[in-house]
């Protein structure tokens, strides 16, 4: 597809934005190519400035599990906006939108909105900082929790390497307190709160990695997360920023049966508006000012507009036969895709739901270690195949895809067919 409009308004982007984006994957660097500017968008389409039509995978990383522009949520947000799109007060909507996080989670008794998934994150490890007392964070490779300093941890190539930061501009200070340990590894884990866990604040994780690409948890993982928590005294934070609303009406904490003591949701709770909460148990939660030390505020946190979005989008989403059927569909697309390409012995394709990953790696993907092998000059040709043939991917082998409800089973078909030619 040629895009000579989408070239020069990113030639422009970049006289006034640092590397023309703002958001770095937005860039296609890892893929070598230059950005799609998009121009508008409805149900799985999105269609940029040059006129060219894209499938869309990616789905604004997971946001929109109805579909892009969809009738209701926009008539709601439509309807807000008139009212006026901000107060700096109360609104009833928030209150309604709580209430229908809380009937999908309850294991959220109490719970805050914000504007972003790493504002949601950075917020849960301070209130779990000030209700136990201590200071060490525990998260694990490869897992992504928003971009503040202390969450830009990797362990590097052994365990004992626990605190490097993985940004430039992050003092040590900032990532002494957060050690992180590889995923879906039960006995390092148990290990090391055996021997340090009495120090622990919080523990953080994706139930589902969604951030090395998709990868599930290995049975026993998540439960071993939840037994030494409490054991411990420590705050299991779960991070379903992605995976909230996405795999089940109650997340990945109701399709694993693991209730955490807080938990993090994002991307679909503001229905495609800038949304997030954070919340748990009550007596974590009263921590927060004015009913407690814990200070935490936003200027725009509960955006009525948002709430708006939000409560339509989770009303829609309140019935769990629509995961169901929507699950059920998926997972005969996961079926076909497998077979066609079971002759390829490193290509994986992992899934959950409705997110998936395509893996060039001959190893099955379970952690971070395994994820980064794969191979990604092949994973940028087969974006660039998928490309060409209209389906718009998310541009990195190391996130996942997203189907929506409106990805009926006509396109699934043709996405299968396009990722075996892709793949070749």
């Amino acid at each position: 597809m040629e895009r000579p409009k989408s070239e020069a308004a990113f030639a422009e982007a970049q006289k006034y934005i640092p590397g023309g984006v703002d958001s770095p994957v937005r860039a296609l660097s890892a893929v070598g190519t230059t950005p799609i500017v998009a121009e508008r968008a409805e149900g799985p389409y999105i269609w940029d400035v040059d006129g060219n039509r894209y499938t869309d995978l990616c789905m604004s990383w997971g946001v929109f599990l109805l579909g892009h522009n969809q009738k209701d949520v926009t008539r709601a947000a439509e309807a807000a906006v008139r009212r006026g799109s901000s107060f700096g007060m109360c609104t009833a909507g928030e209150t309604r939108l709580a209430k229908l996080v809380n009937a999908a989670m309850p294991s959220m008794e109490r719970l805050r909105f914000v504007n972003s998934g790493t504002e949601a994150t950075m917020s849960a490890i301070r209130v779990a900082r000030g209700f136990t007392g201590r200071d060490t964070l525990v998260k694990f490779e490869g897992c992504y929790h928003g971009h503040a300093d202390h969450l830009l941890v990797s362990a590097g190539s052994a365990v004992a390497n626990l605190r490097r930061a993985s940004s430039a501009g992050v003092p040590e200070d900032f990532t002494r307190h957060t050690v992180c340990l590889p995923y879906n590894d039960t006995a390092t884990f148990s290990k090391y709160m055996a021997e340090s866990g009495d120090g622990v604040a919080a523990v953080i994780v994706e139930p589902v990695a969604c951030n090395m690409g998709v990868v599930p948890p290995k049975p026993g993982f998540l439960e071993t997360l939840r037994r030494e928590t409490e054991r411990h005294g420590a705050v299991l934070i779960f991070d379903e920023v992605i995976t909230g609303f996405r795999l089940t009406s109650g997340g990945a904490q109701r399709l694993y049966g693991i209730r955490p003591d807080m938990t993090c949701v994002g991307k679909i709770v503001g229905g495609g508006f800038p949304a997030a909460a954070f919340g748990g148990r009550a007596e974590i939660m009263g921590m927060l000012a004015p009913s407690g030390p814990v200070y935490q505020a936003g200027t725009l946190s509960g955006n009525p507009v948002a709430m708006a979005a939000g409560e339509a989008t989770l009303s829609r989403l309140s019935d769990q036969a629509v995961y169901d059927m929507h699950n059920e569909r998926c997972e005969r697309f996961f079926r076909k895709v497998e077979s066609v390409l079971a002759h390829k012995k490193d290509v994986r394709v992992n899934h959950v739901g409705s997110m998936f990953t395509i893996f060039f790696n001959s190893d099955e993907v379970v952690d971070f270690a395994t994820s980064a092998r794969s191979d990604k000059p092949r994973f940028a040709k087969y974006f660039n195949n998928m490309l060409e043939r209209g389906f718009y991917v998310s541009p990195s082998q190391f996130e996942g895809n997203f189907i929506s409800l409106t990805h009926d089973d006509n396109i699934l078909d043709a996405l299968a067919v396009a990722i075996d030619e892709s793949v070749e």
